[in-house]
C-alpha cells in the first residue's frame, strides 16, 4: 500500500510538472503573439509610400518651421531693406515703403500656410492612427493581462486541489503506519 502511494504522489507531482511546463508554453506564445502584433503595426506605418505633393509639404514644413528658415529669412529682409535703403539710395528698385518686399512676404506667406496645413493634416491622420494602433495593443495587453489572471488562478485552483489530494494520500499514509505500529506492538 505505501509503495501504491508513493507511486500516486509521484504521478501527481509528473502531472503538476506538465501542467507548469504547459502554462509556461502559453503564455510565451501569447508574449511571442504581443511581440508580433507591435512589429505588425510599425511595420504598416513604414510601408506607406509617400505622394510627391506628400513629401513636399513635408519638407516645408520641416524647413518653414527651423531656426535656419528663421535666420536666412531675417538676413534677406535685412538684406532687402540695407539695399534698398543704404546701397541703392538714388536708384532703388524697391523704395521706402517696400511694396515690393510686401508682395514677395504675402506670396511667401500665402503659399507656405497652405502647404504646412497640408501637412499638418497629414501628421493629424498619422497621429489617430498611432493612437488607434496604440490603443489596440494596449486593449490586446488588457486581454492578455486578463487571461494571464485566469491562468494564474486556475493553477493555484489546481494546486490546491493536488495538495489536498497528497494530504489525503499522506494521512491515508499515516494511518497504514499507524496500524503497522500497532501491529508491531502487539508482537
Amino acid at each position: 500500500m505505501i509503495k501504491r502511494s508513493a507511486k500516486y504522489l509521484q504521478q501527481l507531482m509528473e502531472t503538476e510538472s506538465a501542467q507548469l511546463a504547459k502554462l509556461h508554453k502559453i503564455v510565451q506564445d501569447t508574449y511571442d503573439e504581443e511581440a508580433l502584433i507591435s512589429q505588425r503595426v510599425c511595420e504598416e506605418n513604414q510601408k506607406k509610400h509617400l505622394t510627391f505633393g506628400e513629401r513636399i509639404a513635408d519638407r516645408v514644413a520641416e524647413f518653414g518651421g527651423s531656426w535656419t528658415f528663421i535666420i536666412f529669412f531675417s538676413s534677406v529682409l535685412f538684406g532687402w531693406i540695407i539695399l534698398n535703403s543704404f546701397i541703392l539710395v538714388k536708384h532703388p528698385f524697391d523704395p521706402y515703403p517696400y511694396i515690393l518686399l510686401n508682395l514677395v512676404l504675402s506670396s511667401v506667406a500665402a503659399l507656405q500656410a497652405p502647404v504646412i496645413m497640408m501637412s499638418q493634416n497629414r501628421q493629424g491622420v498619422k497621429d489617430r492612427q498611432n493612437a488607434e494602433n496604440d490603443y489596440l495593443i494596449n486593449l490586446k495587453a488588457e486581454i492578455e493581462v486578463r487571461h494571464l489572471h485566469e491562468k494564474i488562478d486556475l493553477m493555484v485552483e489546481e494546486q490546491y486541489h493536488h495538495l489536498f489530494k497528497i494530504q489525503q494520500q499522506q494521512l491515508k499514509m499515516l494511518e497504514e503506519l499507524q496500524s503497522e505500529i500497532r501491529k508491531l506492538k502487539r508482537e
